[in-house]
């Protein structure tokens, strides 16, 4: 539906790719169409990608609806025992693949392989069988149907499968975008892999706004700086490890970015150093920061530009603060902060995020999490402050339990990174004999930075509690994060557990 809107509305306009060479509205779906009947003519239940970001995304997004079946975007990066072992539970299946990815899947079982590139250049399949193609292109979806499946991080077990049906897409576009409310001119810089909810948001969005999709296969900060001037990108997405690295090279080469109107991350914690050295470096930007879960169908919240503005200009620490929030629910989205015993707290009480609304799906594969009455529980920690303003704590599993009490990382890890030499800080829990848990960093620091471990505690209890400090700080050149930008904190907290440190019982197998 929202595909052949766009074609209504506006089936002239270049929709993905280059500004000289792109696929117009039109274009798309008839590549969609093709597409579509291509796969319909194998016995499949799922259409896959392995592939990097490329202008064939959107053709088997489209071609997958139209098909009738899901379209599941798997992570290109895995190894091949894993990534064979997400194949297999999609099959039979139709899997568009990069060419490093054919070699790697074509000896499984029940899958029709089908290269990025053909896809992409299929002008002949619509010739070749009118019927199937006709059927392709007066589909008629149902609204329950499941429309994508993404694949969980994994970060305990094995990844579980987010379905995400037509109607939760629908609504989250139809709700947040004006229809072909962007300029003929406007450009969204897409670096997010496809295989993240902001991939598959983006190109629906775009596509129902009518703004240009512009496609980094990878992310590379020197790439995406030349992409976005020489295509005139006025929009773009990044991850929190992304923007740091493309503010170096701007400020390196003291380049401008005129067309550049607006940016939005999410995807993690952005330190609020990150955020106002932006702010000072692209002034004319509007910044966003959204919040949002795969099982959401994407954003639920938003710091809009007016709000950062007003936080970054704030002599006021209330509204200073507010830089480090994740803003307001969106229109049409409820979001409550609930207790262990299933009761709402009062603003400035830490909880679990529960949402509810027409884009929230909340379900896996073989099970919901839905209560009866539609909310789902995120496992996101957080609270809201007096004005409604909503704050991250992490995932609730990051909670660290000292004792009886629950310590926040979050908060532990907002104090280091304001000491004026660290720039990063990972805060975990780590078995300890006495407590249950204690409280370790990883911390990293500005090139020139002169501080001890001891320093940096005496920092922290000077504004929070003793039994907040860290009793063990190591200090680390990066942090690791995933390609999306997430905190890899189970990896810190696995190097951190079997620390020989006093107090801290070792790790045992």
């Amino acid at each position: 539906m929202l595909l052949e809107m766009a074609v209504a509305g506006a089936g002239d306009r270049i929709v993905v790719g280059s500004r000289e060479r792109g696929l117009t509205a039109a274009e798309l779906q008839q590549r969609a169409s093709a597409a579509a009947a291509r796969f319909g003519k194998h016995p499949i239940e799922s259409v896959v990608l392995v592939d990097e970001n490329s202008d064939a995304v959107p053709i088997a997004l489209f071609g997958a609806a139209l098909a009738g079946v899901p379209f599941a975007p798997l992570n290109y990066r895995l190894p091949d025992d894993q990534l064979a072992a997400l194949v297999e539970r999609l099959v039979p299946a139709a899997v568009v693949a990069g060419p490093d990815a054919v070699d790697r899947l074509e000896s499984l079982d029940g899958i029709t392989m089908i290269e990025r590139d053909v896809l992409h250049d299929d002008r002949d399949v619509l010739h070749d069988d009118r019927d199937a193609s006709a059927t392709a292109a007066g589909a008629d979806v149902d609204p329950e149907s499941v429309a994508v499946l993404l694949f969980t991080s994994g970060t305990t077990g094995v990844a579980k499968a987010a379905m995400l049906r037509h109607r939760h897409l629908v609504s989250y576009v139809i709700g947040t975008v004006e229809f072909m409310g962007a300029s003929e001119d406007d450009a969204q810089l897409v670096a997010v892999p496809p295989y993240h909810i902001a991939g598959i948001s983006t190109i629906l969005t775009c596509l129902y706004g009518g703004r240009r999709i512009v496609y980094l296969p990878a992310f590379d900060p020197d790439v995406w700086v030349n992409t976005a001037a020489n295509e005139r990108v006025s929009h773009a997405m990044v991850v929190p490890t992304m923007l740091g690295r493309i503010l170096d090279v701007i400020e390196a080469r003291g380049t401008q970015l005129p067309s550049l109107r607006h940016l939005s991350y999410g995807g993690g914690r952005m330190p609020v150093d990150v955020v106002e050295r932006a702010m000072t470096l692209l002034p004319a930007v509007d910044f966003v920061n959204a919040y949002g879960l795969t099982e959401t169908s994407s954003t639920v919240a938003v710091l809009g530009p007016e709000e950062h503005r007003a936080a970054f200009r704030s002599d006021d620490a209330t509204v200073r603060a507010r830089l480090k929030s994740v803003g307001v629910p969106l229109p049409g989205v409820e979001v409550e902060i609930r207790a262990t015993d299933g009761s709402v707290v009062a603003p400035g009480e830490r909880g679990e995020i529960h949402v509810r609304g027409e884009q929230v799906a909340g379900e896996y594969v073989g099970r919901s999490l839905l209560t009866d009455d539609g909310w789902f529980p995120t496992n996101d920690a957080g609270y809201f402050d007096e004005t409604g303003f909503l704050f991250l704590d992490g995932r609730l599993d990051d909670v660290i339990v000292r004792g009886a009490e629950n310590l926040s990382p979050g908060e532990i890890e907002d104090v280091l990174v304001a000491h004026p030499a660290v720039v990063a800080a990972c805060v975990v829990g780590v078995p300890d004999a006495q407590w249950g848990e204690a409280v370790a960093a990883a911390v990293v620091l500005t090139d020139d930075a002169a501080v001890s471990d001891e320093q940096l505690k005496s920092w922290v209890r000077a504004r929070l509690r003793s039994t907040k400090t860290p009793v063990h700080i190591v200090f680390r050149d990066v942090l690791p994060h995933t390609e999306t930008g997430k905190l890899l904190r189970r990896v810190v907290r696995d190097e951190l557990a079997g620390a020989p440190v006093s107090g801290i019982a070792t790790q045992t197998p």
